[in-house]
């Protein structure tokens, strides 16, 4: 990464990060719309085809914003001064504050949604999953159990320029961004129809969910927006719930639509370089890469659409021998993470998100994650983790090392230290 935090990174997962923490949008409510360009514009039937095709390589929403300043954008530098991005300068760039800076001419933001929602248990109802004769097992977030979506999104981004190309003869500039831009793109998606902005900050989308990547394609041609002149996004459906922010284990939504990302489990295994600090170990429960829990226990998620894309499944943590227990990056084994050499992991997560948070930090967050396991002393559990956590306490890397004596002091003191996890259930 990246909504993600969503880091901060999500699309969905924000830029470069996992899901769910760039999205600092304090809600002003959803009425109103936005005063588009409606000089010259072509007809609304090339907006339908623009949707239509993107359907057809695959996205599962589409929609055309005006390429103007969002309101919600006027919130973005107060998020910033209360230091709510944490050590991720990246979003200090100015021109994330108008859609307008990224490309000159730019006109029209085409807004492409793609479901990664594979058809496994969320983190938040594995509890059935855990046995006690097996190797502790960890949560990795939904977004990057497969491929690096970066590259999913931009061969359909680019497939549907490239239509573009053919369709629109008059010249036009067109740019696309797979979560990679300095672009809002949960504002943008929130103003070409797809949804509203939740109180976890993510996009919403009634029928979908928000299990969705959002890519971005910024074109110079006057396309006429999908809402009209008369049109309002969608409303605000969260009504009073609070799950999202009850459910937070490091408690990262301070407010509803407000998001702290220096807190969210996001960002302090995914972006976050050095120590985590420790008021955040215990908390981070089994989390090793990124966190889902606010969506997690969000009702609407309780209907959203599984997708079979095979980029979106589960990839092996490595070649297996015995195919039936084959290792997977859904729940994967806390030892063999942590045991990882860096030849390792540069071979295991080639064309993989998770390679965003390095060795280092992939190490260190599974060192921590052991250190709230509840294992029994004397166990065979107990001592395969104890063997594993010393071996990395004496490497030269100060951090994993420090991490790793922080989780032996944990399970060497308490023995049954309970594990953080039980999230209230959606319904």
């Amino acid at each position: 990464m990246r909504t993600h935090v969503r880091v901060v990174w999500q699309g969905q997962v924000g830029d470069h990060s996992p899901m769910p923490i760039a999205a600092p949008f304090q809600e002003g409510g959803n009425s109103g719309t936005l005063i588009g360009m409606k000089d010259s514009l072509l007809p609304a039937v090339e907006t339908a085809w623009i949707s239509e095709r993107a359907r057809a390589l695959g996205f599962d929403g589409c929609g055309v914003a005006p390429a103007e300043k969002f309101p919600e954008l006027g919130h973005f530098s107060d998020w910033l001064d209360r230091g709510y991005a944490g050590a991720m300068k990246y979003l200090e760039d100015p021109r994330r504050l108008d859609p307008r800076s990224p490309m000159p001419g730019v006109r029209s933001l085409i807004v492409c949604a793609l479901n990664y929602n594979s058809g496994l248990p969320y983190s938040t109802e594995i509890e059935h999953f855990k046995n006690r004769t097996e190797a502790p097992r960890g949560w990795i977030s939904r977004y990057a159990w497969g491929d690096d979506y970066h590259e999913v999104l931009w061969e359909k981004l680019n497939a549907l320029a490239a239509e573009m190309r053919v369709h629109f003869p008059e010249p036009f500039e067109v740019r696309a961004y797979a979560d990679t831009g300095p672009v809002h793109e949960r504002a943008a998606a929130k103003y070409a129809g797809l949804g509203w902005l939740a109180k976890n900050t993510l996009l919403i989308n009634q029928s979908l969910g928000s299990w969705l990547f959002l890519g971005v394609v910024l074109t110079s041609l006057p396309l006429a927006p999908t809402l009209g002149p008369t049109d309002v996004p969608s409303p605000d459906r969260c009504g009073t719930c609070r799950r999202c922010l009850d459910a937070c284990p490091t408690e990262a939504i301070v407010e509803p639509y407000v998001l702290d990302a220096s807190r969210c489990i996001s960002y302090l295994t995914i972006e976050l370089r050095g120590a985590i600090p420790e008021q955040f170990r215990e908390p981070m429960g089994r989390h090793v890469f990124g966190c889902d829990i606010c969506q997690d226990v969000c009702p609407w998620n309780g209907r959203s659409p599984r997708t079979e894309l095979g980029e979106f499944q589960p990839r092996a943590l490595a070649a297996n021998d015995d195919e039936a227990n084959e290792e997977t990056l859904f729940l994967p084994d806390l030892l063999r993470i942590a045991s990882l050499t860096q030849e390792q992991f540069r071979e295991f997560f080639r064309g993989s998100p998770i390679k965003r948070t390095k060795w280092q930090g992939l190490v260190r967050n599974a060192c921590i994650a052991l250190g709230n396991q509840s294992d029994e002393p004397g166990s065979n559990r107990y001592r395969e983790i104890t063997k594993t956590l010393e071996n990395v306490a004496g490497c030269a890397d100060a951090v994993m090392g420090e991490s790793a004596r922080w989780a032996l002091s944990r399970i060497q003191a308490k023995g049954k230290a309970k594990i953080p996890g039980s999230y209230p259930a959606r319904s």
